[in-house]
Formats: C-alpha cells, sequence, structure tokens
C-alpha cells in the first residue's frame, strides 16, 4: 500500500516511516511530484490540515495523511494557534530570511505578549488528518506545560527552548530527540496513526 505524507520535511518524514514500519511504501510530495504551495487558509490546525491532505486525494489520488501543529498559550487565547509557525510576520508583517531568524521573532513576540503574566501555561498540540482509500480519519497528540522567561537549550526548534512540558524542570531545547520523543505531542499522533495504518488501514 502506498501513503503519501504531505512534506517536504525529511525529518519528520523518516521518523514516520520508521514509526510506521513495514508494509506501507511511504512517499513524500517530491516523490510524486508535487511542488505546489499547498494553502492553509483556515482558522484551525484541524481544518488545514486536512486540507493539505484533501488536496492531495483530490490532485492525485492518493491515499495521504498531513499535520498540523499549534502552541496554545491560555492568557493569550490560545494564541499563538494557527498561527504558531509565523507568529511574528502576521503582527508585524516583516519577512525573515531564515527559519532561525523567523523562530527568534516569534520567540521575542511571545515572551513580550506575556510580560506582566503570572499565568503561563501553555500547551503544543498536533492534529493529523489522514484520508486513506477517500476515508478521512483524525489523529490528535497533546503535551501540557508553561512558557518561561528566557530560552534555555539548544536542541529541537520553534519555541521549544521557552516551553518546559508539564512535570519536568527542562525545556524540550534541553532534551534530545530521543527523550522529547517520548512525550512530544507530534511523537503521540505520528504513534496513534502508524497504529491505525498497520492495524486498520492495510
Amino acid at each position: 500500500m502506498r501513503i503519501v505524507f504531505a512534506t517536504n520535511n525529511l525529518h519528520k518524514f523518516r521518523e514516520i516511516k520508521e514509526l510506521i514500519g513495514g508494509g506501507v511504501q511511504l512517499l513524500n510530495l517530491r516523490d510524486i511530484g508535487c511542488r505546489s504551495d499547498i494553502p492553509e487558509p483556515y482558522s484551525t490546525i484541524e481544518e488545514n490540515a486536512c486540507a493539505k491532505a484533501a488536496y492531495i486525494w483530490n490532485n492525485y489520488g492518493y491515499s495521504c495523511f498531513s499535520d498540523d501543529t499549534a502552541l496554545e498559550v491560555g492568557v493569550l487565547n490560545g494564541n499563538p494557534g494557527v498561527f504558531s509557525a509565523r507568529y511574528a510576520q502576521v503582527t508585524t508583517g516583516a519577512v525573515y530570511g531564515t527559519s532561525e531568524e523567523n523562530n527568534e521573532a516569534n520567540i521575542k513576540k511571545l515572551l513580550t505578549d506575556l510580560e506582566g503574566f503570572e499565568n503561563r501555561k501553555a500547551r503544543f498540540r498536533t492534529v493529523i488528518c489522514l484520508i486513506i482509500n477517500g476515508k478521512e480519519v483524525k489523529f490528535e497528540g497533546v503535551v501540557n506545560g508553561s512558557i518561561i522567561d528566557e530560552k534555555r537549550g539548544n536542541e529541537g526548534f520553534g519555541y521549544d527552548p521557552v516551553f518546559m512540558p508539564e512535570g519536568y524542570d527542562r525545556t524540550f531545547a534541553q532534551m534530545n530527540l530521543n527523550e522529547k520523543n517520548q512525550i512530544s505531542h507530534r511523537a503521540q499522533a505520528f504513534k496513534k496513526l502508524a497504529e491505525y495504518i498497520r492495524n486498520e488501514g492495510t
């Protein structure tokens, strides 16, 4: 069985390929010749994940899945939310030359928005939308934690240096990949997806 993971992120692609294991031929966007910038116009990560998967199903005819992730902070009414990857860009209109510059700007914006708040509870949430033989199934992974007031650690990416998961005294950026994958939102959702594909999808 062939399934497309609607991503060009080779790190995520290798991770889920290992989780799914044998019996499934996993393809990425390059493998099917898709070079389109698939739109994500919606106000929720669920809708955006399903829109990307539907784009592949409707235009290429492959069973496929796509993921979207948000950092949701309670006192900020769930923001950055669906705009997590471009939080600073959305508010200022600035365009950053590298992903590192974008990440730095996002963290700076987040910490500025949280100045003066004692309640800094937050959660990372990933939603995966799978369309398999025309049937749509969604999977979710959530990790609760809080936003600290300064960056710690050099691992990971995005908001990892300021997100401390509940029950830990280290940020995601202070954990190696194996440690993070034991508890992370993305790993939780991917494991549910992999189990479904292995047990029910084939």
